[in-house]
Order: structure tokens, then sequence, then C-alpha cells
């Protein structure tokens, strides 16, 4: 999203399909020193260390089975349509340039992508928000902005800004401007990252990132391309690469029982003999699914069974137990 220099950018909500933005005609580029974002979250405390402000971008190379940000998978932006919102007065359809949108009596609307120009005039009109498009466009400045309101709840609880995704390294020139700026600052940074890009790219943020937030889904490379459609070599090349480099890593490994729970002793052994103590382990919730359904390009999403603390101890535990006959 363009926004000129005397235009106040919007607060984004916590549910960005929720959201209404105003949208620039022209998407034709993302510039160096933009990125597209799609949620800004305050207050957030799971997220590194500290009341922190998290930033979710547009854009992964990974197609995780279990994702609970399905939003995240393109860079552009992309629209969503909640039916139940729907009041049926057609001014989505009367306000798309390109005739992209028709009312159908079943779905609520039909959409063809593939003529449309990613305005978002046709969100514009709708007084329901039943339609809304996820992501934005932002500058550096803009994000900057942002982020220094919160600057005292940092200063008070030794907290900062983590930015997440989809995979924020994907937009690095972005993110490293930002990472910068940060610095000079003196605020805290976490970078969550799915670890899936050249080692270079990692040795450009190294200076400003205080923190990797490191997603781990399995240890086998044959079981992580059936969960993700990519290798985890370079994955976990790049995070021996980051141990060895000193800098500060936490290992967030999602738990799915039916897909990777049988890869976790094998994980935290492959962990512990590269130095890496600092292990998380999250349990898997179904929020994806439906939020891949509100989408008018649709991800369909599998579900699995959630997890309850205690189960999720259990396997903390055995884990645990497992990977040290691993050993040697």
């Amino acid at each position: 999203m363009c926004l000129d220099n005397k235009q106040q950018m919007p607060r984004p909500v916590r549910y960005p399909y929720l959201q209404q933005v105003p949208f620039s005609e022209d998407q034709s580029h993302i510039q160096q020193s933009t990125a597209v974002i799609f949620n800004i979250q305050r207050f957030s405390v799971f997220d590194g260390p500290g009341v922190r402000t998290a930033v979710f971008f547009k854009g992964c190379n990974l197609r995780c089975r279990w994702c609970h940000n399905p939003e995240s998978y393109e860079k552009r932006p992309q629209l969503a349509f909640d039916k139940q919102k729907c009041i049926g007065c057609g001014s989505c359809v009367e306000n798309c340039p390109g005739g992209c949108l028709l009312p159908d009596p079943g779905r609520g609307l039909v959409y063809d992508r593939k003529n449309c120009r990613d305005c978002g005039s046709c969100t514009r009109g709708c007084y329901a928000r039943a339609l809304s498009r996820i992501g934005y466009e932002i500058t550096a400045e803009e994000l900057m902005e942002e982020l220094l309101e919160e600057l005292p709840y940092y200063r008070e609880s030794g907290g900062g800004v983590t930015f997440s995704g989809g995979e924020c390294m994907l937009q690095l020139d972005f993110l490293e401007e930002v990472l910068l700026r940060l610095k000079d600052k003196g605020i805290h940074t976490a970078v969550d990252t799915a670890g899936n890009v050249p080692f270079e790219d990692f040795e450009r943020i190294l200076p400003y990132t205080d923190l990797f937030l490191y997603d781990m889904k399995a240890f086998h490379e044959e079981v992580h391309r059936k969960l993700t459609g990519v290798s985890n070599e370079r994955i976990k090349d790049n995070l021996v690469r980051l141990a060895q480099a000193g800098k500060d890593i936490r290992i967030r490994i999602p738990v799915v029982e039916e897909l990777n729970a049988s890869e976790l002793p094998f994980m935290k052994r492959f962990l512990w003999d590269n130095g890496i103590r600092d292990i998380e382990l999250l349990a898997y919730h179904r929020m994806g699914v439906g939020k891949g359904d509100l989408l008018l390009e649709p991800i369909v999403q599998e579900s699995f069974r959630e997890l309850g603390a205690e189960e999720m101890e259990e396997y903390n535990s055995s884990s645990d137990r497992a990977a040290h006959l691993l050993r040697g």
C-alpha cells in the first residue's frame, strides 16, 4: 500500500482479514525499503523477551501442512470474504473496475483472479466488512513510526520488536534496513525464520539481530519434504552456522502428533550436538483451517488433533529420554 506523507498509516488489528484500509491504485512493483506485511501485533509476549511488537510479513517458501498463517503464503495482497457477514448489497461488484467479482447465490461471490488488478477497490464500499484485503505495502519509515510508539513498553519490560511471517527474510532489503534503524535506537530485535534462505542473507542481518527464533519441523529430509514441500538440508546447515557464530538462538518446534512427533528425539539430539539447548515445543492449533477458508483463493488446510498441556509435557519429557539414547 502506497501512502503519501500526509496520510496517516492505519493501525492494523489482530485479525487482519477483518481490516479495512485505503489502497493505492498502483500495485505494480514493491520497491526497495518497502515491504508487504499483513499484521502488526502489539503487546506480544510469546515472540521473545519482554513486551514486544510482532511484524508479520507476506510471502513464504515453505508449505507446511499445518500452517496457522496460510494467508502469508503469497507476497502479494489477497482478498478475503466472510460470507456470514455479507448483506448482498452488491457494492463490491459495482466498485471492481475489472469486473472480477460476480454475485453467486451459493458461494456469495465468484472471483476472477486472472483479471484482478489487486487495486482493492472492491473492498472500499463493503459496509458490512465482509470483503477485506490481507496485506499492504509499508515503507521502513512508516513502520518505524509505528514501532517507536511502543518504545516505553520495550524499555520497561526488556522487550523489543520481532519480525515474523510468512518468512520475513524473503524481503531482506527492507528487513535489514529496519533492523539497523532499531539497533540505532537501542531496541532489542528478534527474527522468526524457517531458515530456508542462503546463509549470505543471514550474514547481512547478523550484526543487527539479537535473537533468532528458528523454526524446526523435522530432522529427516524425506519427512521434511512431505511436511513442507522442501528439503531441510540448507535449513540445518544454516542453523549450525548460526550456532557457530555465537548467535542467541531459540528453537521452536511445532508438534503435530500425526506428522512429526516421532521426529522429536532426532531433532533434539541434533540440536544438543550443536550446542543448542533453548528448545520450545509448540502445540498445533487449528486456527489456520478457518483462515485459509476465508480467502477468495481458498487454501485447503488439513486438520489435526490438538494436544493439551499435559500431553505436550509428556512429549517433551519422552523425547528428551529418547534423544539421550541416540548418543553415539
